[in-house]
């Protein structure tokens, strides 16, 4: 008998055989399935002690949830279901030694930055409205880090966060706003750092040089991709750029952040694990939030109903103010612009931006429209569609250097 080869007996004649003995394939099939599983075991081992340490990472602020509750009953109602409201604050706190360098650490802290940013139901848009530190507001009164309690005063704004940390901040947001607030986060400097670094820097064009040794900031003029401490003093200067007022630093603080915007969705950040993982490291680590934000399956979801926004529509601007007439140093809201804004983002409406005209710096928000009856030609009347409000600020779509 010859095979196909011409080799009488076949292939065993010749030395060798077409299949491994039926033992040899068992054994080999038995460590192939062995070692898929443990693969298998070690990836999703890996994956659990990944998943693990960023939840780990979150603290949570369970003070301001009880001091919040403690004063439900004065809260605003929550009138459209599905939308978000998330207060942002940036603390000056110099604990920690990220943070010891800018400063002595004397036990107290203001909001540095304080930013509403609203989500509405659909999720086809944000709106992230800055809140001047010198706002003159009235002040609820606070529970205090030794237990004692304030008096409500009318104070400037980021007094309420030294007083009564987010809790104190949150109730003194919707008491001017009648906005409920869904959920805080506060981040300080060393985590505001760290995640401009995770992502490789962001990108802001400057048209004249800056030197500010108190923000530890020189910077030529031009393209600028500012990584962990130029991004904090970019945001945090204030005297060495512009006329020196906390509304042009607030602009700045909107230009990197539509910047930052625009790069982590060009960039693929939120597909792609590999640039995700870093980071959602960073902020985890960086940022406490209230309960309702505490995990990462929270702050997963979040992002994945943002994550598709087209940066058109996020936008930012800064709530109607105007120098307090008392103290031009302070600021106080301009009405009815702001009541306007306030019940446009309350009840899930849209609002639009503009860019300030280049030749009056900033310009007011202009006040809402009101709906007015229009004729029918029944001889009713019906209302007319209300226009949506226009407000001075800019999107994330604008923040290109040019």
């Amino acid at each position: 008998m010859t095979d196909s080869a011409g080799i009488p007996g076949g292939a065993d004649a010749a030395g060798g055989s077409s299949k491994p003995p039926r033992s040899r394939r068992r054994r080999l099939l038995r460590w192939t399935g062995l070692g898929a599983a443990f693969l298998a075991v070690a990836g999703s081992a890996a994956g659990w002690w990944l998943y693990n340490k960023l939840d780990g990472n979150i603290t949570e602020d369970t003070s301001a949830a009880a001091e919040l509750r403690r004063y439900e009953r004065e809260r605003p109602a929550h009138l459209a279901t599905g939308a978000e409201n998330i207060l942002l604050i940036g603390s000056d706190t110099r604990s920690g030694k990220d943070n010891a360098r800018y400063g002595r650490d004397r036990g107290t802290q203001r909001s540095d930055t304080a930013i509403l940013l609203h989500l509405p139901a659909d999720r086809r848009s944000a709106t992230a409205v800055s809140i001047p530190r010198d706002l003159m507001a009235q002040v609820p009164p606070c529970l205090k880090a030794d237990g004692s309690r304030t008096r409500e005063q009318f104070a400037q704004f980021n007094w309420a966060f030294q007083w009564g940390g987010a809790a104190c901040t949150i109730r003194t947001v919707e008491k001017f706003s009648g906005i409920r607030i869904d959920h805080h986060m506060v981040i300080d400097f060393g985590g505001f750092k760290k995640m401009v670094e995770a992502i490789g820097g962001v990108e802001v064009c400057l048209k004249q040089p800056v030197d500010d040794p108190e923000a530890r900031l020189k910077l030529p003029a031009g393209r600028q991709n500012l990584r962990g401490e130029q991004a904090l003093g970019f945001v945090r200067a204030r005297y060495s750029l512009g006329n020196g007022s906390d509304t042009e630093r607030m602009a700045r603080q909107q230009q990197f952040l539509g910047s930052l915007v625009k790069k982590v969705q060009s960039n693929g950040v939120l597909l792609n694990p590999a640039r995700l993982y870093p980071l959602l490291d960073a902020a985890t680590s960086s940022v406490t939030t209230d309960p309702g934000l505490a995990s990462l399956r929270d702050l997963y979801e979040l992002v994945r109903g943002v994550r598709d926004i087209p940066t058109e529509q996020v936008k930012f601007l800064t709530v109607p103010r105007r120098p307090y007439a008392a103290n031009p140093n302070r600021d106080e809201l301009v009405e009815p612009d702001a009541a306007g804004l306030f019940a446009q983002l309350r009840t899930d409406k849209p609002v639009t931006v503009t860019p300030p005209r280049p030749d009056s710096g900033i310009k007011p928000a202009e006040p809402a429209p009101t709906t007015t009856p229009g004729d029918r030609t029944d001889g009713g009347t019906a209302a007319t569609p209300t226009p949506v409000p226009t407000f001075t600020g800019t999107t994330a779509g604008m923040a290109d250097c040019r």
